[in-house]
């Protein structure tokens, strides 16, 4: 495993880290709790030592479900990545969107980070996850009706009382990063990013590359689209979010398999998935700290760690991001 330090706070975290949105079960059909632990301990072995969850995921469930497969793991060797500033048991803040629950129950949900939330969800997630401190603690989404200023206030605090190590955002822009950093120093952002989802090239990653600030990518594999495993007419379960999602149908899926066509030799000359091609290259852009992944049984969790072990040339990479840079989606 390789591994790199968040901005300059101290924390090493492996380039695999363990996404477990999917292992809380919402929005992704539902979870089995041996198959998330037993996953979780697989990517340990393999030295993916950094977990992210976050509250939302399952309302709890997903912090649940890390916090019993670290309980025989040494916790000064698991960095716990999550979250706060989403709840769907109180209506106050921004209103984000109207879901379900893992029993089929409505929800909204929210984005509110004022400052008493804040020490509410961080007291709530450290006895979910059974742990007495955080060691990456992020907003999960921004929200316009509390100030930064406020919301990095409370999270500060949390870190002189030793509960949070260090502090990141996610889904910030880079004037809401700048603002953030007025009140405190931020180790990262997280931040979607794949080989079909390119945006932040623009701005956000000059801006923390110049910044030391690690970005953190997530949906590296785009909800399993750059897997190569989804083809034309693959049919999705009720409750599944990439059910009605236009990259997952027509002329969008037809021309990213044919991309993954194309880099498929690749990938088999080196004795690779498709999957593993595709992280190594996301791991390998500047500016890309770490690249989470999520697995929902210990064989997927493996084979997402040893993405680390496939090796790329400048020419292969080259090779791949001109093949890219032809993809035309709609």
């Amino acid at each position: 495993m390789e591994y790199k330090e968040l901005g300059d706070s101290g924390i090493k975290t492996s380039v695999i880290t363990f996404g477990s949105w999917a292992a809380g079960g919402w929005m992704w059909g539902g979870t089995e709790q041996n198959d998330a632990v037993g996953a979780i301990h697989a990517a340990y072995d393999l030295g993916v030592t950094s977990i992210d969850t976050a509250p939302i995921y399952g309302q709890g469930l997903s912090e649940e479900i890390v916090g019993e497969a670290i309980k025989s793991l040494p916790r000064d060797k698991v960095q716990i990545l999550t979250k706060f500033g989403m709840r769907w048991d109180l209506a106050k803040g921004d209103f984000g969107f109207k879901t379900k629950d893992n029993n089929g129950h409505d929800l909204d949900v929210y984005k509110y980070a004022a400052p008493e939330s804040i020490i509410k969800e961080c007291e709530d997630s450290l006895r979910r996850l059974g742990t007495d401190y955080i060691d990456l603690y992020q907003i999960h989404w921004p929200d316009v009706t509390t100030p930064i200023a406020d919301t990095m206030g409370a999270v500060a605090k949390l870190i002189e009382q030793g509960k949070v190590r260090a502090v990141g955002v996610s889904n910030y822009s880079v004037e809401q990063m700048q603002e953030a950093e007025q009140t405190v120093k931020l180790a990262s952002n997280q931040v979607p990013y794949s080989m079909v989802k390119r945006d932040i090239e623009r701005d956000v990653v000059p801006y923390c590359l110049e910044h030391n600030k690690a970005i953190l990518a997530y949906s590296p594999m785009q909800l399993g689209l750059l897997t190569g495993k989804v083809t034309p007419g693959y049919q999705f379960g009720e409750g599944d979010l990439r059910k009605n999602n236009p990259l997952f149908s027509g002329d969008n899926l037809t021309r990213v398999n044919g991309f993954l066509d194309k880099i498929k030799p690749l990938a088999e000359s080196k004795n690779a998935t498709l999957a593993q091609v595709v992280l190594r290259w996301t791991i390998e852009q500047p500016g890309i700290t770490v690249a989470l992944v999520g697995a929902r049984n210990a064989d997927q969790a493996a084979q997402n760690a040893k993405a680390v072990d496939v090796k790329l040339s400048a020419e292969e990479l080259d090779f791949i991001t001109k093949q890219l840079n032809q993809l035309q989606l709609a």
